[in-house]
């Protein structure tokens, strides 16, 4: 899109600076992400909406769909990202208003959990509301199955605890 041919619109989002709050009705829910209609600012001119939130920016819990965290017409407050000059949207992270789990994990803590998924090199494990681990042994156990594990190892910046059979 060329912003020369959306004026209104790109003085508007050329106004936003990381870090303001934006609030909206979700407008729209694609594979890729979600759309929302802002209460300020214009229209867009092709999507449902001015605001988008990429899917990894929606939660911090693991959802099968989209759809599972949000729901067309719920009223969400997000957090400015960027402004996408390319599509002429506001990037929006619902979840950088939503207190990180993964701030309550250390190293050496023990907690039963449940496998939510096997892959070839191990098994994720849900060992809070919103916080998985890998436990690098895909023999370990069955999706569903209940194990012991122990914290390994926490990397805050990438959100990745890796753990170990109790």
């Amino acid at each position: 899109m060329n912003p020369q041919e959306h004026p209104e619109l790109d003085a508007f989002l050329s106004s936003l600076r990381r870090g303001d709050l934006l609030s909206g009705t979700v407008a729209a829910i694609e594979s890729f992400g979600v759309f929302v209609r802002l209460d300020d600012g214009p229209v867009h001119p092709h999507f449902a909406g001015v605001g988008f939130v990429t899917a990894p920016e929606l939660t911090w819990h693991r959802v099968e769909a989209l759809s599972d965290a949000v729901r067309v017409g719920q009223r969400v407050t997000g957090e400015f990202l960027q402004y996408d000059t390319w599509n002429m949207e506001a990037r929006l992270s619902l979840k950088a208003l939503q207190p990180n789990p993964h701030l309550a994990i250390a190293a050496g803590q023990e907690f039963r959990g449940r496998v939510t998924k096997v892959v070839p090199f191990g098994v994720f494990v849900q060992i809070a509301d919103g916080v998985e681990g890998l436990v690098p042994d895909p023999d370990l156990a069955q999706v569903g199955d209940a194990v012991d594990v122990v914290v390994t190892e926490v990397d805050r910046e990438r959100h990745r605890i890796v753990l170990s059979g109790a």
